[in-house]
């Protein structure tokens, strides 16, 4: 391997873990993850269940 094979999957590892955690820190707020909202989508029920 070399440095720079290093470097760039160093820099993608972080960068999918900025984007992991940014998911879960919005699913414990009770964002969407689409940030379009639930009113008109058609798969609300199955993202927040039925109340």
């Amino acid at each position: 391997m070399t440095v720079g094979t290093v470097i760039v999957s160093a820099v993608l590892v972080v960068i999918v873990g900025l984007i992991i955690s940014r998911q879960i820190k919005n699913k414990k707020e009770g964002k969407s993850s689409c940030s379009c909202g639930c009113s008109g989508c058609a798969m609300s029920d199955v993202c927040h269940g039925k109340k």
